[in-house]
């Protein structure tokens, strides 16, 4: 889920529990320390059936203590599995140590109350709390039945059922003091269409707040049509071309994109749009956004991981490069003030920076409505070792495709074991159309129909 809150609340509405734990904590300050205390518990389950029967299931709770200790200019750190009065004040004893081998850093620093108000979200849901555990495994087994029946071709690899739930507190002697809990579940699907000798492979997926608002249905569909629809694929000739990605490809690419847009590696100098803020980067019609405020959102959340509150944060607007994201440190290193984008994956690490809730405003036409208006070109419906290979500094990438040809304004013959390549900054610049088809997906990034033109194909 998210950063803040990332553990099971066992019915501490209010988080008074927690937030004592971390006041005790930094209440043992000494003269020229700075303390943070962040806490947490949490739970997650997971369930994956296969051929109807239970093939794995985990139901795991966690809960700990991090904490962090400043003095003149060095950090140390030390975190415990548990919430033991005798475990806390070994771990406090463990931070003051470490800071002994600290590296002296001009910059080091807890965040700051910067004013910015939290937005109100119902983030927690009672029904996915009280959700009897045997019909979370007959959502489960009811997705692999329904997409079984979706097509004779189709087989199922497995079927999915997650949830998480959790709450945490962080205190800090800067006079922050804050509390969060959420919870959300998904289901995915993995699937295999055989033809033959030939085998391809879909995925399906839907989240929600609650199981109930599940669309079990849809996933089942799109999981058979993924897999169905690239059966008798070939390998497509190169060119260069119109492509129009699917939601969940465009999500995978603009978790590229906020990489760049990471103020930490701004001022590392590890990202191609490190002196570029004012510039014109894409066309008047993108506007990129981080909003964990969205409570659509899988990632929403109420703070960030350093207790500040979560806000809109127009990275891209208009086309200009607006804003990075920062947390208080690479925000005063880059002499600006934090967006309120520090990310933590819980207590045994320290805040680094990310995008929370990523997503493109999105525009008014469907995907197939998109096709509709292309007379030659690709539908990528899916990549590989995308992350492998994109150069954040040069922006260069090219990455493993399979999709559809599009041929006057509607799918034709199914092509894999092709590459698409450009540049992060040519494929921002060449986006001709975004969908209106925005899709929530259990990561950081919504997935949107995205058309970019010229782009290279290298197939035969």
């Amino acid at each position: 889920m998210t950063d803040l809150a990332t553990g099971p609340t066992a019915g501490h509405a209010d988080g008074a529990e927690l937030l004592e734990l971390a006041d005790r904590v930094i209440a043992q300050a000494k003269p020229g320390e700075q303390i943070e205390a962040f806490v947490s518990r949490g739970g997650d389950t997971e369930v994956r059936v296969y051929q109807g029967e239970v093939e794995h299931f985990v139901s795991a709770q966690a809960e700990g203590i991090g904490i962090r200790v400043i003095r003149d200019g060095r950090t140390g750190f030390a975190y415990a599995g548990t919430l033991e009065s005798s475990a806390i004040a070994e771990v406090l004893a463990e931070a003051r140590d470490n800071v002994e081998f600290g590296t002296p850093d001009e910059w080091a620093g807890l965040a700051e109350p910067d004013g910015v108000p939290m937005t109100d979200q119902s983030l927690w849901n009672d029904e996915l709390a009280e959700y009897p555990t045997d019909r979370k495994i007959e959502l489960a087994m009811e997705l692999e039945r329904l997409a079984a029946g979706e097509d004779a071709r189709v087989r199922i690899d497995e079927a999915n059922y997650a949830d998480a739930h959790g709450e945490a507190a962080v205190a800090t002697t800067t006079g922050i003091r804050q509390w969060g809990r959420e919870n959300g579940c998904y289901v995915s699907l993995s699937t295999l269409a055989d033809e033959g000798d030939e085998t391809q492979t879909g995925f399906g997926f839907s989240v929600g707040r609650t199981p109930d608002s599940l669309d079990l249905g849809r996933a089942a569909r799109e999981g058979a049509e993924r897999a169905t629809r690239l059966l008798g694929a070939t390998k497509p000739a190169s060119k260069r071309t119109t492509i129009v990605l699917d939601p969940l490809v465009t999500a995978q690419f603009l978790g590229i994109i906020a990489s760049t847009l990471n103020g930490e590696a701004v001022v590392k100098g590890r990202s191609l749009f490190k002196d570029r803020l004012g510039d014109e980067v894409a066309p008047s019609y993108v506007t990129l956004v981080d909003d964990p405020t969205n409570p659509l959102a899988y990632t929403a959340t109420d703070v960030d991981g350093e207790g500040l509150a979560a806000r809109r944060n127009p990275l891209i607007e208009d086309g200009v490069l607006r804003q990075f994201t920062h947390n208080s440190y690479s925000a005063r290193r880059a002499a600006t003030v934090s967006t309120g984008n520090a990310v933590r994956g819980g207590f045994a690490g320290t805040p680094g920076v990310g995008a929370l809730a990523l997503s493109l405003v999105p525009g008014t036409r469907s995907q197939n409505e998109l096709i509709a208006g292309i007379d030659e070109g690709l539908l990528v419906q899916s990549v590989s070792g995308l992350h492998s290979g994109v150069n954040p500094i040069s922006g260069d990438f090219s990455t493993g495709a399979a999709g559809l040809m599009i041929r006057n304004g509607a799918v034709a013959e199914p092509v894999r074991e092709f590459t698409i390549a450009s540049t992060l900054q040519r494929m921002l610049l060449d986006i001709a159309e975004i969908g209106g088809d925005l899709d929530w997906l259990p990561m950081r990034a919504a997935g949107v129909s995205l058309v970019i033109h010229d782009v290279t194909m290298s197939g035969s």
